[in-house]
């Protein structure tokens, strides 16, 4: 177990290396003994930090919801991280490329909240009456940390398991008025079509995910709020992107997202 003061330190080199761009030791080298529930809390003080100056928490990132991806990693479940108010940048804008470290782009399902939901002990059921409605998204996967560590499960929890930030489209639907597992889209960089999934692929069901997601939040003593934005997980693999290109999400039922890199 990390102390008290490595953790601080950990999440204060994170905090930095997204103010100045100036990457950070990958946290499984810093601190090689680091594990699991570590690198969770480092997570929390980043978190904190975040608070203490003025940030707000607008929901949380679920990752690893494929089998392939914990197969790499050495994860048994998912992991998840803490999504801040200035990750989110409005469908069709333009954003800069250089201000990023490795970015990949995916498509994904976000839930947004109608009312708080707290484990332990959630199921699909108290899912579908908390959510509001779901909105088609893009999530940026990108990293404060330079180069590869030595435990990427480690490296990726504390850091907001690597979410870079989020574009919403602007077409809610009710979960009520879906299927949501049979939801589809297609990624496209340019106009040419790089992947395309079914939301089932994401733990059979979506709604699995934010099931896990709210037991596992109850660990940490946290709860989801009304109003936040809950991104359920990559039905498709993530694709690396470049200055000057285009990125499109096109959904079968929920319209299209569309994101600029200058």
């Amino acid at each position: 177990m990390l102390t008290d003061e490595q953790v601080r330190q950990a999440a204060e080199n994170l905090w930095q290396a997204e103010q100045s761009s100036e990457w950070a030791e990958p946290l499984s080298i810093l601190f090689p003994e680091a594990d699991v529930a570590d690198a969770y809390r480092v997570g929390l003080a980043v978190r904190d930090i975040k608070l203490a100056n003025g940030r707000t928490v607008k929901g949380h990132k679920i990752g690893l919801t494929s089998k392939a991806m914990r197969d790499l990693t050495g994860a048994t479940e998912p992991d998840y991280g803490f999504i801040f108010d200035n990750w989110f940048t409005l469908e069709g804008q333009t954003v800069q490329r250089s201000a990023m470290n490795r970015p990949l782009v995916e498509v994904e399902l976000a839930f947004v909240m109608g009312r708080e939901l707290k484990g332990p002990s959630i199921n699909a059921a108290d899912v579908i009456r908390a959510t509001d409605f779901i909105l088609p998204a893009l999530e940026i996967v990108d990293s404060r940390y330079k180069g590869r560590g030595k435990n990427l499960l480690v490296d990726s929890i504390s850091d907001a398991a690597t979410c870079g930030f989020v574009v919403l489209g602007g077409n809610p639907v009710k979960l009520t008025d879906v299927d949501v597992r049979r939801l589809s889209a297609s990624l496209s960089i340019n106009g040419q079509v790089m992947e395309s999934g079914t939301a089932s692929a994401v733990m059979g069901n979506p709604i699995n995910a934010v099931v896990w997601l709210a037991n596992k939040l109850h660990e940490f003593g946290v709860a989801m709020q009304p109003g936040d934005v809950i991104l359920s997980g990559s039905f498709v693999k993530a694709i690396p992107f470049e200055a000057g290109d285009t990125i499109v999400a096109l959904y079968d039922q929920l319209g299209e997202v569309t994101l600029r890199a200058a």
